[in-house]
Order: C-alpha cells, then structure tokens, then sequence
C-alpha cells in the first residue's frame, strides 16, 4: 500500500513537472514572436530614417540660384538638378504646345498675307476664289480681318509661350529653396479650437508638439 502511495505520489510530481515545462516552453515561444515583431519594427524604422537622411540635402545658398540658371539656359535643366526628373516632360510638353500654336497661327498668317498681296496683282488663283463662278469666297476685308486675328492669335501664344518659360524658372528657384528645410514630422505646429464649457465661448490658440 505504501508503495502504491508513493508510485502515485512519484505520478503527481511528474505530471506537474511536465505541465511547468510546457507552460514555460509556451512562454518562450511567445517571447520569441514578440522578439521577431519587435525586431522588425525596429528594422521598418531604421530604413525608414535612412530614406529621409537620403532625401535631406547639405544646405546649400546657391541652390535655388543654380536651379534656376540652369532653367533659363535650358528649360528642365533645373529640375533635373532638384532631382525633379518627372517635371521634365511636362516642360517640354507645355513649351512644345506653345511654340506648335505659334508656329501654325504665323503660317495661316503669311498665308492669308500672301493671298491678299496676289489678290491686289490681280492674282485670283487662291483657296478663297471660286474661278467657275467667279467671285470671291472670302473677300479683301475678310482677308485683312483674317491676317488681324492670326497675328493677334500669334502674339498671345508667344506671351503664354514666354510665361511657361518664366514658370519652368520660377519652379526650379521655388523646388531647389523648399529643399533648403528639414521637414521632420516629430516636430508639428497647427492651430488649436478650445471650448469652454461653463460659457460655451470658443479659445483660440496654436499649439507646438515635438514628440520624441
């Protein structure tokens, strides 16, 4: 009898011995997954404030001087300095669609002009003569109306030309002084509404948050 006793006893002590080691064999294998996630956090932050030392540049006076020197002598040149390089062909297109309507307004205007000067020689053999019937589809007036509004179509593309051109400058200057700053998203400073509740009346004021 006392040796069945003790058998169980023995039983017991092992039972509990085994549930001891299985509870601490979870314990550690929750620590371990706590360990991986908290290791990858900390990696997710260490790329992530290496991308934004990338992205600071060494300050630089002359920056925004040079970036706008190199757009005068060359539009997107500028941009291309500011690491901008996706502004480039919008550039260019914008520059491209306002020399193309220069260009076609001043060809439709000499050729009108070319028109009316034959037409004064006595010169009928234009688009806007009809020779069957012999009469004119678009008349001297209407001729030397065209010529007005090509040549008045012309001088607005070529101000909008040059105002694209000014703009590419004045964006390159602009890009190259904002990159002058370092943003960082730690420090913060917004305007705060407060009600008070005993009068209902608001309180205006700003608030300066850097949290570490």
């Amino acid at each position: 009898m006392a040796k069945q006793g003790l058998i169980l006893l023995f039983l017991f002590f092992s039972i509990q011995l085994l549930a001891q080691e299985k509870d601490s064999l979870s314990i550690v294998s929750v620590d371990s997954v706590a360990v991986k996630k908290n290791l990858k956090k900390l990696a997710r932050i260490k790329r992530r404030k290496i991308r934004q030392q990338k992205n600071i540049r060494p300050y630089n006076a002359l920056a925004p001087s040079k970036a706008a020197f190199y757009s005068a002598v060359l539009p997107g040149l500028g941009q291309a300095y500011t690491g901008k390089y996706w502004k480039i062909p919008i550039v260019y297109g914008a520059l491209g669609t306002g020399i193309g309507i220069t260009l076609w307004n001043k060809n439709n205007h000499d050729e009108i002009r070319d028109i009316f000067k034959n037409r004064l020689r006595g010169i009928t053999t234009d688009r806007f003569y009809d020779q069957e019937n012999d009469r004119a589809i678009l008349s001297n007036n209407g001729l030397i109306e065209a010529q007005r509004q090509f040549r008045k179509q012309q001088e607005l593309s070529i101000l909008i030309t040059v105002g694209l051109y000014v703009l590419n400058i004045v964006d390159a200057n602009v890009t190259a002084h904002l990159q002058q700053y370092n943003l960082n998203k730690k420090l913060s400073f917004s305007p705060k509404i407060e009600f008070d509740t005993p009068t209902a009346q608001a309180n205006y004021g700003m608030v300066l948050q850097y949290s570490f």
